[in-house]
C-alpha cells in the first residue's frame, strides 16, 4: 500500500486540474443505487480502510459526496470479548448514515455474534472482509485466506445473513493467487448464501497492490451474479470511474487510497469533471475540521499519532518543504500543527506577493517615468 500511495502522491504534485466544464449529461456515478433494501443516493462508495476509517473519516467522506461510507475492519473476536478499543470502533454518529461496518474472522459463531452487535450499533450494512492480504490476518484464516475454502466462507455468509435484518455484503479479492482463483464461481456461492452485494478487488492476495487492477475480472463477476457488484481498485479520477462503470457494468465504484488526504476527489468523481486544486488555506480548514472530529472519535492523545500519517497526504503538491513537513510530524498536538500550517500559508502568500511585486516593478517604473497625458481629460 505504501508503494501505491507514493505513486498517488507523486501524481498530486503535478499540474493543477483544469477548471470544471460541468457534469456530463449522462454521468453515471451520480445515479442512485441500492444494496438489498438499502437505497444509496449515488454509485460512489468509500470502502473499508484498516486503521483509517473511523467515524471521523467516514463523516468526511460522506460530506464530500460518498453515497456510502464503510468502517475499518473490526475483529469479530474483539467484539465477542468486549475489547474496549474494538467496541469503540462500532461508534456511529447520526449524520454519517448510510454507513457500513466491516468485520473479519473465520469462526462462524464469533462472526454471527459480531453481525448482531454491528446491527445493534446502528449500521445500515454489514460487510465481511475476505480481501485483506496482510499475513497477520491471513494466518488466522481470516481476510483473503477465507477464499481458500469458498464452501466454508459461504457458510459463514449464510449464518450471518440469517442472524440479522440488514444487508450482508462481501468484500473479496479475486483469490489467493492468479493461477488458483475462480472469482466468478466464488461470488456465485456468496450470492447463493444470501450476500446482498459483492465488492471485488481484482488483484489476487499474493499480488497485494502490485501492477494494475484488471477490471476484466470485475466484468466476469458482474456477469456471473445477479446481485450488485462494487468495483474496487485503481479508481482515482472521473475518467477512470466512467471507464470502469461502462466496461464492467458494475453497480458502483469504491474509491479508497485516492481519497487519503484528498477527500475532494469524491466531489470530482461525483460531478464527472476535474476540479481546481484547493488552496492551501482550504486544505488547512479541512484538516482542522477533520482533526476536531478525530479527537472526538478516538481521543486527543491517539488522534495526534493518527493524524500524523495524514499530513503528508494532505500537503502533497503544495509548497511545503521536507524540513517543514518533518517539523509538523513532531508537533505535540493538532492545534500546534494547525498553527504552524497557518504560519507557512501566510509566509507562502507573502512570497507570492513579493514575487508579483518584483515582476511588476520594472513596468511600474517605466510607467511612472513617462509624462502624464492630460489630453481629453477633465
Amino acid at each position: 500500500m505504501r508503494k501505491r500511495m507514493r505513486a498517488i502522491l507523486a501524481e498530486r504534485g503535478g499540474e493543477p486540474a483544469a477548471p470544471p466544464s460541468g457534469r456530463p449529461a449522462d454521468w453515471p456515478v451520480a445515479e442512485p443505487s441500492s444494496t438489498g433494501r438499502l437505497r444509496l443516493e449515488n454509485r460512489l462508495v468509500q470502502p473499508p480502510l484498516a486503521g483509517i476509517a473511523n467515524w471521523a473519516y467516514r463523516r468526511q467522506s460522506r460530506r464530500h459526496g460518498a453515497g456510502l461510507a464503510s468502517s475499518e475492519m473490526i475483529a469479530s473476536f474483539g467484539i465477542r470479548y468486549a475489547n474496549r478499543k474494538t467496541l469503540g470502533m462500532l461508534t456511529i454518529v447520526p449524520d454519517e448514515h448510510p454507513v457500513g461496518v466491516q468485520v473479519f474472522g473465520a469462526d462462524r459463531d464469533a462472526m454471527v455474534e459480531a453481525a448482531r452487535a454491528v446491527e445493534a450499533a446502528g449500521a445500515d450494512l454489514i460487510d465481511i472482509n475476505m480481501g485483506c492480504p496482510v499475513p497477520k490476518i491471513c494466518k488466522t484464516g481470516a481476510g483473503a485466506a477465507m477464499l481458500a475454502d469458498p464452501v466454508a466462507a459461504a457458510a459463514i455468509v449464510q449464518d450471518m445473513v440469517r442472524a440479522v435484518d440488514v444487508p450482508v455484503t462481501v468484500k473479496m479479492r479475486r483469490g489467493l493467487t492468479p493461477r488458483t482463483s475462480d472469482p466468478a464461481e466464488t461470488a456465485r456461492r456468496f450470492e447463493a448464501a444470501g450476500a446482498a452485494a459483492i465488492c471485488l478487488h481484482p488483484r489476487a492476495a499474493a499480488e497485494e497492490y502490485e501492477g494494475s487492477a484488471d477490471h476484466r475480472i470485475t466484468a466476469d463477476v458482474v456477469a456471473a451474479v445477479g446481485v450488485p457488484v462494487v468495483a474496487s481498485g485503481d479508481i482515482a479520477t472521473p475518467e477512470q470511474a466512467r471507464r470502469v462503470l461502462e466496461d464492467t457494468g458494475c453497480a458502483a465504484i469504491a474509491v479508497g487510497r485516492a481519497a487519503l488526504g484528498n477527500p475532494w476527489v469524491y466531489g470530482e468523481i461525483l460531478r464527472g469533471a476535474p476540479q481546481p486544486r484547493p488552496s492551501l488555506d482550504a486544505v488547512i480548514d479541512e484538516i482542522a475540521l477533520f482533526a476536531a472530529d478525530a479527537a472526538l472519535a478516538i481521543g486527543e492523545s491517539r488522534a495526534v499519532g493518527y493524524l500524523r500519517k495524514f499530513y503528508p497526504w494532505y500537503l502533497a503538491g503544495y509548497e511545503i518543504g521536507q524540513p517543514a513537513l518533518a517539523e509538523l510530524l513532531t508537533e505535540p498536538s493538532a492545534d500546534a500543527v494547525l498553527e504552524r500550517l497557518r504560519q507557512l500559508a501566510a509566509a507562502s502568500a507573502a512570497d507570492i506577493h513579493d514575487a508579483i511585486d518584483q515582476a511588476c516593478a520594472p513596468r511600474a517604473r517605466r510607467l511612472l517615468s513617462q509624462p502624464l497625458d492630460r489630453s481629453g481629460g477633465d
